[in-house]
């Protein structure tokens, strides 16, 4: 079962979810910030109703997030643990995995540089994205 959610904040963020025997995948797409965070919430919020054991955030078509969007995903990520369901991010964009860095965010998130990775994984231990070559 797939489902696509359109948002219609100024910018456009879209939201892919598809349901596969024990995981919840959900593609984010466009910018995460603070128009879209709101709406962002609360569709991850319902998803997480219908999660089983594994939450995996697809990354992969963000173009953009700011605080708010990281503040989201802080949120799902102490949701998913109240709920006893393993989050995973996948595939994040190179934006997005400074971002991480940067926020220090890569050492409190499961993050895998692909979505096969995050589905295949059977690991709770977060982890580790390749360091960044020093510029």
């Amino acid at each position: 079962m797939t489902t696509t959610v359109h948002s219609r904040a100024r910018t456009h963020a879209r939201l892919l979810a598809a349901c596969r025997p024990a995981h919840t995948i959900i593609g984010l797409h466009g910018e995460i910030d603070i128009a879209t965070s709101p709406a962002l919430r609360m569709r991850l919020r319902n998803a997480l109703q219908r999660a089983e054991n594994v939450l995996i955030l697809d990354l992969s078509g963000v173009s953009f997030c700011d605080a708010s969007g990281l503040a989201v995903l802080v949120g799902i990520q102490r949701r998913t643990r109240e709920f006893g369901i393993t989050l995973r991010l996948a595939a994040p964009t190179p934006r997005m995995v400074d971002l991480l860095r940067v926020t220090g965010l890569d050492h409190s998130f499961t993050v895998h540089p692909t979505l096969s990775g995050a589905i295949a994984s059977r690991h709770r231990d977060p982890v580790r994205l390749p360091e960044a070559p020093l510029a």
